[in-house]
């Protein structure tokens, strides 16, 4: 099987949203929703590796770009968890995904095809993404002379998008990201980065950064997975 990426896309709200292939023809198709925002950033390359790896087994894989990232023309500040959900749904029952698997904050909007086997590693809350955001915005003001609180902030983001680490954030958005924890669906495995798969944080790094080993156990574990229930 090739493992030469395909480009594919999805249609969404009137828009082409697009997706990374690994494994065209291959019999199971893994929807991999990634992580949010600049820890996506640093990740990618550690996922995309995994695909690669995935495909020489002869297992498929999409990785979603979402609403508003990557190369999408809808603006970020007009999307919402739920959108993205949304989206997530679109995705996987157009390019016709067996199993879906997300990665920290996409466990937030993995659910919404809840019939299919879902994989979760490292599923993070809504709330603690946001605090992360906010502290780093803090920060970086306090390094600029201005003093910000997280208060000032949510209230901020009640009547119109402000700025959390380099990304512009809607109230919907903000506000669903303060309540918003990882649904149950029925075929769900949760993996725990350093016990059930070898790997470091990368998602904390500063900058993108690779992780072979990281990779390669994303890459075993999906395939047993996938081919253990409806492979």
């Amino acid at each position: 099987m090739s493992q030469r990426p395909d480009y594919r896309t999805y249609k969404f709200v009137g828009h082409d949203e697009h997706v990374l292939y690994f494994g065209a023809g291959a019999s199971r198709r893994i929807l991999i929703i990634p992580p949010f925002f600049d820890e996506m950033n640093r990740c990618r390359r550690m996922l995309v590796q995994a695909m690669r790896g995935l495909a020489e087994r002869g297992t498929g894989s999409f990785l979603i770009d979402l609403p508003g990232c990557n190369e999408s023309l809808v603006a970020l500040e007009n999307q919402s968890l739920s959108t993205w959900r949304k989206a997530v749904s679109a995705a996987a029952t157009q390019l016709g995904a067996t199993h879906i698997a997300s990665l920290r904050g996409g466990a937030l909007v993995d659910d919404g095809t809840p019939d299919l086997p879902h994989w979760r590693l490292a599923p993070a809350k809504g709330s603690s993404l946001l605090k992360t955001m906010i502290r780093t915005r803090i920060a970086g003001d306090k390094e600029a002379g201005k003093t910000t609180s997280e208060a000032a902030l949510i209230e901020a983001a009640k009547t119109g998008p402000i700025e959390l680490a380099g990304n512009m954030l809607g109230p919907a958005m903000v506000e669903e990201l303060a309540s918003t924890e990882p649904a149950e669906v029925a075929q769900l495995a949760v993996r725990a980065l350093g016990q059930d798969i070898a790997g470091s944080t990368l998602w904390l790094r500063a900058e993108p950064q690779d992780d072979p080993a990281m990779s390669d156990a994303i890459t075993a574990d999906l395939h047993l997975w996938s081919a253990s229930c409806g492979g």
